[in-house]
């Protein structure tokens, strides 16, 4: 999400400087946030948050702290504990204190702990927290929050698919990965699609190349990305952008498909949700997934995954 000037936590950091994310790991709204099109079933976000959580802290809690984390080169074992740890006290305190800017959090954020001990210990404070605040409180009451959606509700959708990337970015340093839920898995593309990548501000202009991909889970519902550029200029930072895009669209109808048909500019990604999520937040390669149709078209949604949502 380069155009925006931010990032986003739950991506690899791609440069040394983003090993420690300042601001708590949270950052202002990433260009598009407004995407009228979402597909999703009721999840327990809070249940998925513990488990993830719980899985993320025994793998880590035993491991070498010098390991590094080979989905986030620039990170080892030590720095991922450090940083879920760093979220899940940021947002224990915005959704705690019930904040509506985030300075008072960032003004009162701990020091990074010294040792192994210390940074288990405050992971295992921090989610305590977390969990607790998000549990108390109701999921339509505001607080603050980078994205269009500044609720509880979304916070708990965000900290549980965090948990969840992160969960994974844990087992590959490790070596010992396991599958992901597949319906939190499907969450999480969803919402890369919708508050990550989708979306178009009033500012920009999305146009659209043609090309679109049909991305097909084996255990979810499929979703529909079209494929294009994003050129603009942002009013806050007076910066211009012209690149690769894409946003989620409803499915196509039968007119549609035939026209895609004929002009032969989609493909088709499918494999488990929980491969598919890996790869959308840039924590596997596509050779785990199954292509089919026009390259072009993957070769485009490849180029905006690759940008980064950083």
């Amino acid at each position: 999400m380069r155009r925006s000037g931010v990032r986003i936590p739950s991506a690899p950091p791609k440069h040394p400087a983003e090993s420690a994310p300042p601001r708590g790991g949270v950052f202002s709204c990433p260009r598009r946030t407004a995407c009228a099109y979402a597909r999703r079933v009721a999840l327990d976000y809070v249940d998925h948050l513990r488990s993830d959580s719980a899985r993320f802290l025994a793998v880590l809690r035993e491991a070498d702290p010098s390991l590094r984390v080979p989905s986030c080169p620039d990170w080892d074992a030590a720095d991922l504990l450090w940083h879920l740890g760093e979220v899940q006290w940021f947002w224990a305190t915005i959704v705690g204190r019930r904040l509506q800017d985030p300075e008072p959090a960032e003004v009162d954020k701990p020091s990074r702990p010294a040792s192994q001990a210390g940074l288990v210990t405050f992971f295992e404070d921090a989610h305590g927290a977390l969990v607790e605040a998000l549990s108390s409180a109701d999921p339509a009451e505001p607080v603050w929050m980078w994205a269009d959606d500044k609720t509880v509700g979304y916070v708990r959708r965000r900290q549980a698919n965090e948990a969840l990337i992160h969960r994974l970015d844990a087992e590959l340093t490790v070596g010992d990965v396991t599958p992901l839920d597949p319906a939190l898995a499907a969450d999480s593309l969803d919402e890369a699609f919708t508050t990550m990548y989708g979306g178009t501000p009033e500012w920009g202009t999305f146009t659209p190349s043609g090309r679109s991909v049909r991305i097909e889970p084996d255990d979810a519902a499929p979703l529909h990305v079209r494929l294009g550029r994003f050129t603009g200029t942002s009013p806050s930072s007076g910066t211009s952008y012209d690149e690769p895009a894409c946003e989620l669209v409803g499915e196509p109808t039968v007119g549609d498909r035939a026209a895609q048909d004929a002009a032969a500019q989609h493909a088709t990604l499918r494999g488990s949700a929980g491969d598919l999520s890996a790869w959308v937040w840039g924590r596997r390669d596509i050779s785990h997934l199954t292509i089919t149709g026009d390259r072009a078209a993957i070769a485009d949604l490849t180029a905006v995954i690759e940008e980064g949502i950083q």
